[in-house]
């Protein structure tokens, strides 16, 4: 595991100039980061399946004097590989590169014993949580060799144990597949990390333990902004690494 080197203080225009894309931008770890970026320079693409959330969350930034950001409304759930290279299409064109890429979005599905789960969630907490980030990451690798210092980042958790079975096994690949992109980049323009928060207060968190006597007490997104901010300025050189606060 790794942390954020210590000392670190993000500048206001830490990432000046830089494209950056957040799936689950409305979400609670995707708003604080989508926002942090934000104010520190970068142009935002807002990536979420809920249109008028995410036009308030563009409100937001653009009120705040920030840089534009853009918005992309979609839906992981259904997407197809047409669908995410339709995206990177459109960045293309509208943007020319991208230097960061920063997969917030997540399924939980539900808590359950292994025998008595269903083929339905198991494919839905897939979808989202490793098919999206695998189809999506694949579609912008032209766009991310574009950039002088690219860098993607995996959310990923560790509810290891019982019951949690698509979930759980959903990201545990996207670790595996995070540490194989770092391996078979390493040396180049792009660096691929993963972040596990620990126990944070989000909805996911909140859903999946609902009655925990410590949720009032947890870090919010926010609280780890700062990772995020590093693992994508220049100022950043690990690669194949999992950060943790």
């Amino acid at each position: 595991m790794t942390r954020l080197p210590e000392g670190f203080e993000p500048a206001d225009n830490l990432l000046e100039g830089r494209t950056i894309l957040v799936t689950g931008a409305t979400g609670g770890f995707g708003k604080a980061v989508s926002l942090a970026l934000a104010q520190h320079g970068a142009t935002v693409i807002l990536l979420a399946r809920n249109l008028r959330m995410v036009e308030g969350l563009y409100d937001e930034i653009e009120q705040a004097g920030y840089p534009t950001p853009a918005i992309y409304p979609m839906n992981l759930e259904g997407a197809t590989e047409h669908d995410y290279q339709e995206l990177a299409n459109n960045i293309e064109s509208q943007l020319g590169r991208l230097d960061g890429l920063i997969h917030c979005a997540a399924s939980l599905g539900a808590p359950t014993l292994f025998a008595q789960s269903d083929a339905e969630t198991w494919y839905q907490v897939h979808q989202v949580n490793l098919h999206a980030p695998y189809l999506l990451t694949r579609s912008c690798l032209p766009l991310l060799a574009r950039s002088d210092s690219a860098s993607v980042v995996f959310m990923v958790d560790d509810k290891q144990g019982a019951y949690w079975d698509a979930y759980q096994v959903s990201k545990q690949g996207l670790v595996s597949m995070a540490q194989l992109l770092a391996q078979e980049y390493s040396g180049s323009n792009l660096r691929v990390n993963c972040f596990n928060p620990g126990k944070t207060r989000t909805g996911l968190q909140l859903r999946a333990y609902p009655a925990a006597d410590e949720n009032d007490d947890l870090p919010l997104p926010r609280d780890h902004v700062d990772t995020f901010l590093y693992l994508m300025s220049v100022e950043s050189s690990e690669n194949g690494e999992i950060f943790t606060p």
